[in-house]
């Protein structure tokens, strides 16, 4: 079987690209797999990607390049989701170069990543292939009018998979799709290259894009709280951002400039979580949670706010990590210092979240796309006309509100009732 996997950017760092890649390998041990590019901004990809798995930029976004001196180039996209965040680098050669690929693309399975991607999935892609959109991000994390752009194009899909079974309950719930499958298939992370954390150096860890939604400003106050009791330990926060700044001066004004420490942008970061004993969460919301994962593979346990929507689909809270209140300063402090104070139960913790973790290996969770794959192709003929029927129902309604016809009431058999 053929499986192409549609990436925005597959040359830059990201949650998504490296989940994409570690499923593209998994799947090349038993398919001709693909990770096709939107774009490229450089030369090489910055994660390594299998050799089985072929990669293919659709657009040098290079300054230099031949594709930034072409003429559509300087044209706003028509086809990507105005509402999609990442419209402003989106346009009328990617438009082009996407459909093109697309349109004569032989792949048996077609996967899009993000959702302005799935839009052109749903445009361009044959309908002989199985087209399946992932979401990498929670339906609420998606503005009004995105979810409005992205609804009829999800409509004429084969399947939609979510991170949690948390989102995909509120896809099913707020964008019905009749015969389009809706599951969750967690993201897959791989086992890390290094050995598992000893747990004894004093080491709280954390891991993201330095915004807003992580609150990194949240876990540094945490940690003020903490080192008062535990002044050897030590916060090292790893990540690049708009937040950076503003997360220094944080840490200088409330004396922590010894204790507390930026790290910068660090791949693969599981190097970095091996010489922590715990690894912090402070986020507000989370689409899944690869930095929980990547944490629990490496014997660390994890101390997480129990926000919407994966920290708590990952963490069993007590036994493989904590989970506290969202926004909690004084309770995420007290959950790292019950664990900082007390060595045998961080150890315990951290062993049963090894444990845990290998339920996100990347072979089994292949297994579930092949199974999917092979439930889509059997039910295909039963969706097409659970589609069908949805559609003209939703067209007598339309008819019936215009000419303002209520719903026809069944009129009982003689000596009969009426049906409930």
């Amino acid at each position: 079987m053929k499986i192409a996997f549609l990436l925005h950017n597959a040359y830059g760092i990201g949650g998504t690209i490296r989940t994409t890649m570690n499923l593209a390998t998994a799947l090349a041990d038993r398919h001709e797999v693909e990770i096709v590019s939107m774009m490229r901004h450089r030369e090489t990809p910055r994660f390594a990607l299998d050799p089985r798995v072929r990669l293919v930029p659709l657009v040098d976004v290079r300054q230099e390049s031949a594709d930034a001196k072409d003429p559509l180039f300087f044209e706003a996209s028509r086809d990507f989701p105005a509402a999609e965040k990442r419209h402003h680098q989106y346009n009328r050669l990617v438009d082009t170069r996407v459909a093109e690929y697309l349109r004569g693309c032989p792949a048996d399975v077609i996967i899009g990543t993000r959702p302005g991607v799935n839009v052109y999935l749903s445009r361009f892609a044959p309908r002989r292939a199985l087209r399946i959109a992932q979401e990498h991000l929670r339906y609420e994390a998606h503005s009004k009018k995105l979810r409005a752009e992205l609804a009829p194009h999800y409509r004429l899909l084969d399947a939609v998979v979510t991170t949690t079974k948390a989102d995909a309950a509120v896809y099913r719930k707020k964008m019905p799709m009749p015969g389009v499958r809706t599951l969750a298939i967690p993201n897959s992370v791989p086992e890390p290259a290094v050995a598992p954390s000893e747990g004894t150096a004093p080491v709280i860890a954390a891991a993201g894009r330095l915004v807003r939604g992580k609150r990194f400003d949240l876990l540094i106050d945490a940690f003020a709280e903490v080192t008062a009791k535990f002044p050897a330990w030590r916060l090292r926060i790893y990540g690049g951002g708009a937040e950076k700044e503003r997360l220094a001066e944080r840490i200088e004004r409330l004396g922590l400039s010894g204790s507390a420490e930026l790290m910068g942008s660090y791949s693969p970061i599981e190097e970095e979580f091996a010489k922590a004993s715990l690894v912090a969460v402070a986020s507000d919301a989370e689409s899944f949670g690869m930095t929980i994962v990547e944490a629990m593979r490496c014997g660390v346990p994890v101390v997480s706010t129990d926000c919407p929507l994966g920290p708590a689909e990952i963490i069993e809270d007590g036994l493989t990590g904590r989970l506290v209140p969202t926004g909690d300063k004084q309770a995420l402090a007290s959950a790292l210092m019950d664990l900082m104070a007390d060595a045998p139960a961080r150890r315990a913790m951290a062993a049963a979240a090894l444990e845990s973790s290998r339920a996100y290996d990347p072979a089994p969770l292949a297994r579930r796309y092949d199974q999917l794959f092979e439930e889509l192709r059997a039910s295909r003929s039963a969706r097409f006309w659970e589609r069908g029927r949805a559609t003209a129902r939703a067209r007598l309604r339309r008819l019936a509100r215009r000419f303002g016809i209520s719903p026809a009431r069944r009129t009982p058999a003689a000596g009969g009732k009426a049906s409930a």
